[in-house]
């Protein structure tokens, strides 16, 4: 069991069995199909808008080809950031969904917008896993590892709370997780948090506003 970071309250799920993943994946594609983009009228976030004085993070994590990445590798695009694992039955597939279908809803303006997951379970998620994984949902999708000191740093950072549970063998535990996914700007800079209880219209309203930063 790894040490639990600082952990702001929140009202997104943890990561558990319990839901059947196809079930969940479905509902969660079509919440995003019913909705119709949001029209934008200010700057006013719809997510958990960041305290200035949380605003500036950084993280050094492996992508799959070797490369180190920081969010300086990222500037000038828009990062939606999310902590999961690739054997979660619940929420990761069902967030890295509506992200999919979030891409689709930006159009052109997704080339804009970078989709990262980070695994809390780098024991299980090998780099060749981290690649497939992700792309499943989209091939724009970067999957990032790192040791586990590297993901608990990641992770303290943003108050990002994972807690290893046991399974009825060493292999066949699961990961409790929050279920944020962190809104950077094109400046590097953490904007809002997004919860899994949020509409499609105010997902997209979010991601537009942070494209509409300067």
């Amino acid at each position: 069991m790894h040490p639990m970071p600082e952990i702001e309250s929140t009202d997104g799920i943890t990561c558990q069995i319990a839901l059947r993943r196809r079930l969940i994946v479905v509902a969660g594609f079509a919440s995003f199909i019913k909705a119709a983009p949001a029209q934008i009228t200010s700057n006013t976030f719809r997510g958990r808008p960041v305290a200035v004085t949380e605003q500036r993070h950084d993280f050094r994590l492996q992508g799959p080809d070797g490369r180190w990445y920081g969010m300086a590798d990222f500037k000038g695009r828009v990062v939606l950031l999310f902590f999961g694992y690739t054997q979660c039955p619940d929420a990761c597939p069902t967030e890295l969904a509506r992200m999919a279908r979030l891409m689709e809803m930006l159009g052109p303006d997704g080339e804009r917008v970078r989709v990262i997951f980070v695994t809390v379970d780098p024991e299980r998620d090998t780099p060749d896993i981290m690649r497939a994984y992700p792309a499943m949902f989209s091939p724009e999708f970067l999957g990032l590892r790192g040791s586990m000191e590297n993901t608990l740093a990641a992770a303290t950072a943003l108050k990002v709370y994972f807690e290893k549970m046991p399974g009825r063998t060493p292999t066949t535990y699961t990961v409790d997780h929050s279920t944020f996914v962190y809104g950077f700007d094109s400046q590097g800079i953490l904007r809002v948090r997004l919860t899994p209880s949020m509409s499609a219209d105010d997902v997209y309203a979010d991601v537009r506003t942070l494209l509409n930063m300067q």
